[in-house]
């Protein structure tokens, strides 16, 4: 049995997997972010101990977090939730969950989990993206992750878009993420016109009748488009395959490609742009698959 968790900026989900990649259960909780480091690191062990009691036995665990370990420290680098930086996150849960624990970016999990039984499935090159609280990316080459040298592989969410743009917490401005995140797009929104206090999804479901949410959710897919040029031209990957809560949103995956192909240093683009075949799962049953499964 491995257990999986997913530690997001809004919620930390769980799951366990048996060897043949079955559910058995799940678990999700909010992350409480605001109540700091310590109460993180409480919030996942009482979820792996919840999970764990279902599962009926010790299992393995795995975990994806945004950011990295840091080949210098150990300790935790770019991570958007803050409080994790600077710690030595994967060695405090394995003390606080007395055994041995892995840890990788929560984007290369989505896209070990996309690669190996997902939508990437059978495919050499696979360049998975989440897009949600943050923007994260992650590359696997045949069915294995490339963090790269400096575990950094796929960090996309921090090339600078529009160097005008808004500041971003790395220190840069116009980086991905604050363009293309939940809240870069609520804030896209707003400084169209658009009504104050709505979510990213709220946006989206105005787009039938709100003029501003449109041009919003149109100049959205045309930043996607053009920051994913960018990793086409360096990467060729057989597929691009999109993950986190954005991910849903079906303009994507129609108005996207167009801007991408645009951009693609070809003339005959044909990288497919794909939903998530596990959806909001993914990046969790990646986390569990950071552990091999083993025979019976």
């Amino acid at each position: 049995m491995r257990i999986g968790i997913d530690l997001g900026g809004t919620k930390i989900e769980g799951i366990v997997i048996d060897g043949s990649g079955r559910e058995i259960a799940r678990k999700r909780i909010p992350t409480p972010a605001s109540q700091g480091y310590e109460a993180i690191l409480d919030a996942i062990a009482d979820v792996a101990a919840g999970l764990e009691t279902a599962a009926g036995g010790a299992c393995t665990v795995g975990v994806g977090s945004p950011g990295a370990i840091s080949r210098t420290t150990g300790a935790l680098k770019n991570s958007n939730t803050v409080c994790l930086n600077g710690r030595p996150l994967r060695e405090d849960l394995a003390s606080r969950l007395n055994r041995p624990v892995r840890l990788e970016n929560d984007a290369n999990c989505l896209a070990l989990s996309e690669a190996r039984d997902g939508a990437g499935q059978s495919m050499r090159c696979v360049f998975a993206v989440i897009l949600g609280t943050g923007v994260g990316g992650g590359l696997v080459f045949d069915g294995a992750l490339w963090p790269g040298h400096q575990h950094i592989a796929g960090e996309w969410g921090h090339n600078v878009l529009e160097a005008d743009g808004p500041a971003c917490y790395c220190g840069r401005r116009g980086c991905v993420e604050t363009l293309l995140s939940g809240p870069g797009f609520a804030a896209s929104y707003r400084a169209l016109g658009g009504q104050e206090g709505l979510a990213a999804h709220e946006i989206v479901a105005r787009t039938g009748h709100d003029p501003i949410a449109r041009a919003a959710l149109d100049l959205y897919c045309a930043r996607l488009g053009r920051a994913l040029a960018t990793v086409v031209n360096i990467l060729d990957p057989d597929a691009i395959v999109l993950g986190g809560g954005l991910s849903a949103i079906p303009a994507l995956y129609t108005q996207a490609p167009a801007a991408l192909a645009q951009g693609a240093f070809t003339d005959d683009f044909a990288t497919p742009v794909l939903p998530a075949r596990h959806g909001a799962a993914s990046g969790v049953r990646g986390a569990a698959h950071l552990w091999p499964a083993r025979a019976p």
